[in-house]
């Protein structure tokens, strides 16, 4: 079978539950996020995915991917990639959508970018570079980031352009599968957050 990514989205912060763009700034875990990282980490191990023994992992290094990863049990077996970091905001970092908007009215991140920051076409550079690591594995892999990055490695598996990523949002702690379908890319599962079900 071809090779899928698993993506695993880092827990609950303070920022990402007020919804402040978290770009380099390394927000910890909240509470609620270390017991999200931990129930994913059951569903990771429990069947059908059985732990996924032998699966390549691999880890932003900023705290809140890192720590989701080894509360989920994958920390000994995980390779830290600045690749996986969550988008440069530049100017934007630590902004709500609402505080942009009240600057720049009908701002995008996904057409606009952002000042100070990473381009679109660096964004667009990094997911490519993750696709193809993954693509050329010779097993599912496994990566722990942040929400803007994968939605933009979910939009360019599909050979489709950044600003598809507005329209596939990501939860925190959240499971999305990249797979195949007729021999084409395809999402398999998104934004899956099953395992939060009655516990968060």
């Amino acid at each position: 079978m071809a090779p899928r990514i698993l993506l695993a989205r880092h827990g609950q912060t303070q920022w990402s539950l007020s919804g402040k763009h978290t770009g380099r700034t390394d927000i910890p875990l909240l509470e609620e996020g270390r017991c999200g990282a931990g129930l994913l980490g059951e569903r990771l191990h429990r069947a059908p995915l059985d732990g996924l023994d032998g699966v390549e992992v691999r880890t932003s290094p900023l705290s809140r991917a890192r720590e989701t990863c080894e509360l989920a049990g994958f920390g000994d077996r995980a390779a830290h990639w600045d690749t996986l970091m969550e988008w440069d905001y530049g100017a934007y970092e630590g902004l709500t959508p609402a505080d942009i908007q009240a600057e720049r009215p009908g701002w995008l991140i996904w057409r606009d970018g952002v000042p100070g920051g990473e381009s679109l076409d660096e964004v667009t550079a990094r997911a490519d570079e993750v696709v193809s690591w993954a693509r050329a594995a010779d097993r599912d892999v496994l990566v722990f980031a942040h929400g803007h990055i994968l939605r933009s490695i979910g939009a360019r598996w599909l050979g489709l352009p950044l600003d598809f990523a507005a329209r596939i949002r990501l939860n925190p702690t959240s499971l999305s599968v990249l797979g195949w379908a007729y021999g084409e890319p395809a999402l398999e599962s998104w934004n899956d957050v099953g395992h939060l079900a009655g516990h968060l």
